[in-house]
């Protein structure tokens, strides 16, 4: 039986969503057996009569986005979100760690709590957004290291590689620099220094592109220093966000426009299914740390927790942690 422990307590809907979504992925998977974390109580009546396959962890401290993260991880040892740590450092068969708290926390947490893999410089967040094709990307690092170092960079794209590697069965997927040109001879000196380093290793480096290529489909993993990569990212969600109620504005302005909405409802129900990109992939994996920690939006609902779990299966069952052990030892050798 695969043990999966939950930050009950993390995130804008909590513990609501967080307890639904885990009772959906206990349903829904008959191998696992969820550990809630979180004021016992209180989750204790969200779930009733549901309790199959549940343990409670009593926990009545919460680490919010106001705490200093290293701090509260040290202080606050009856959160839900340190409680869970503990449970995921102390047990062999607990495979994996969900929350939709701090990221901060979650961050602090995983190294001070779990640790890194041996021959990790630092963790990444990985995240996977929808592209203009058919395949999806992976930006790492986006927003867990501001400063990076060009060691930090060649360790993202390892383990960006190989995550994609498992989620999309692509043994070989392209991965690339952001950058802000494609020239070799381009970027800072940590762009030119870790473009060094990634055309020695052992992934399908296909050079730097610049962040109109990040979703072109033309890219599997895009590697990025925290802040750059967080920049993308935000300015991709604020974008698609200013088109999509550009776009709403648009047909609410024209009564033929209303009329030709209404043929195009599928379209659009379409689109919208392949942007939230977070309904079938969950949250982002906490790349780099001894046992595997997905990090949610904070805002996520209970299909979001849904999907997180059971990328956290995924994960598990096809051995991500040993993967990026191997790809070390091949760029050691």
């Amino acid at each position: 039986m695969k043990k999966i422990v939950v930050d009950a307590y993390g995130g804008d809907n909590a513990p609501i969503e967080i307890i639904e979504g885990a009772i959906l992925a206990r349903d829904k998977h008959k191998d696992i057996q969820i550990i809630l974390c979180g004021n016992e109580n209180e989750m204790k009546k969200i779930v009733g009569n549901r309790n199959e396959r549940i343990i409670f962890i009593d926990a009545k401290e919460v680490i919010t986005n106001d705490d200093v993260p290293t701090e509260a991880i040290r202080k606050k040892k009856d959160s839900s979100l340190v409680r869970a740590y503990d449970i995921l450092k102390e047990n062999d068969d607990v495979i994996g760690l969900v929350s939709a708290g701090s990221t901060g926390a979650v961050l602090a947490g995983a190294i001070m709590k779990i640790g890194r893999i041996k021959g990790i410089s630092r963790p990444a967040l990985a995240p996977i957004l929808p592209t203009k094709k058919d395949n999806d990307v992976i930006i790492i690092d986006s927003g867990a290291n501001i400063d990076c170092k060009p060691i930090n960079l060649l360790h993202f794209a390892l383990m960006g590689s190989a995550y994609y590697s498992i989620v999309y069965n692509n043994p070989n997927p392209r991965v690339a620099l952001l950058n802000n040109g494609i020239e070799e001879e381009k970027g800072n000196e940590l762009a030119k220094e870790a473009h060094a380093l990634l055309k020695t290793a052992p992934i399908n480096f296909i050079g730097n592109r610049e962040g109109r290529d990040f979703m072109s489909g033309d890219v599997d993993v895009m590697v990025a220093d925290g802040f750059a990569g967080n920049a993308l990212l935000k300015g991709s969600e604020g974008a698609v966000l200013a088109v999509m109620s550009l776009l709403k504005k648009s047909i609410k302005s024209h009564f033929l426009s209303m009329i030709g909405a209404l043929f195009m409802k599928k379209t659009f129900r379409d689109i919208k299914n392949r942007i939230d990109i977070l309904s079938k992939h969950g949250g982002s994996p906490l790349l780099g740390c001894k046992k595997l920690v997905v990090k949610n939006h904070g805002s996520c609902k209970r299909n979001n927790i849904l999907s997180s779990i059971e990328q956290t299966i995924i994960l598990h069952d096809n051995n991500l942690i040993k993967n990026i052990e191997d790809k070390l030892t091949k760029l050691a050798n």
